[in-house]
């Protein structure tokens, strides 16, 4: 994300994506194919000025991020509460978002993958094998919703 005009000839003036003045500055940011000022490029959420806090930010949405903010807002597997890197693929379901090796059945642990018919029941990922039967259904969970995986990949 940081580069340095370390050449002993400078180049010419670039415009900011941000504010759209000139860098003229010693050092400059290059992020999502366009430079900026390093004051210029800050996190939508809680204004850090990115290139003081790492070397790397994160893009979703239209939103410029810091790491921090990244996965407060999209990068929490439901299952296991981990983090999931921008680059990675997810597989999601009823708005959530899981790393592809923990999309799998509550029941008998296999993981689904695209194609793959699920029932999303509470919270709850079950294969079409192992589908709670009309009991279970009728017990304390809510209507049975069939959907096909998905597959979606964060944007670096």
């Amino acid at each position: 994300m940081v580069n340095s005009q370390a050449s002993g000839v400078p180049p010419a003036p670039r415009s900011c994506a941000g504010c759209g003045g000139k860098i003229a500055d010693r050092f400059l940011l290059f992020s999502m194919e366009r430079y900026w000022h390093t004051h210029c490029l800050k996190c939508s959420c809680c204004q850090a000025q990115l290139g003081d806090i790492g070397t790397t930010c994160y893009s979703k949405g239209g939103l410029i991020l810091c790491r921090s903010d990244y996965i407060k807002l999209f990068g929490a597997c439901s299952a296991c509460g981990q983090s999931i890197p921008a680059n990675e693929m997810v597989m999601r379901a009823q708005g959530n978002v899981y790393h592809i090796k923990c999309f799998s059945c509550a029941t008998c642990r296999n993981r689904l993958i695209p194609g793959d018919r699920f029932h999303y029941i509470n919270g709850t990922i079950f294969c079409e094998h192992d589908r709670p039967g009309p009991a279970l259904h009728n017990s304390h969970l809510a209507p049975l919703q069939s959907s096909s995986v998905l597959t979606d990949q964060k944007v670096c």
